[in-house]
């Protein structure tokens, strides 16, 4: 049974910075495609960034130069790191797992690329 669970949200100034982190078990995280998504309320789920099981990156516009997104194999974890946070970025975060797939590549962004899901953390950056 694979499971996401994400950790790492709360309540911080404009400005500021938390790391979410996502761990996985019952999958091969190695080999997985990673992702980020929130969804602020009343609103679409929105692509924020992933990594490839290589290692390859893809930010969205909105957060390029503001969040990084790494993993740890060896901890099964993926973590967000967010700085420079704006109001705007409040929302729920959610992390997301795909197995190996070349469509991916070009769909990286769509979150029905996504077989698993996590539950997700709530972030609230206030002004």
């Amino acid at each position: 049974q694979v499971q996401l669970v994400e950790s790492g949200g709360g309540l911080v100034q404009a400005g500021g910075s938390l790391r979410l982190s996502c761990a996985g078990s019952g999958l091969t995280f190695s080999s997985y495609n990673m992702g980020w998504f929130r969804q602020a309320a009343g609103k679409e789920r929105e692509f924020v960034v992933a990594i490839s099981w290589s290692g390859t990156i893809y930010y969205s516009d909105s957060v390029k130069g503001r969040f990084t997104i790494s993993r740890d194999n060896a901890k099964n974890t993926v973590y967000l790191q967010m700085n420079s946070l704006k109001p705007e970025d409040t929302a729920v975060y959610y992390c997301a797992a795909k197995a190996p797939d070349s469509l991916w590549l070009s769909r990286y962004y769509s979150p029905r690329q996504y077989d698993y899901w996590g539950q997700g953390t709530q972030v609230t950056v206030s002004s």
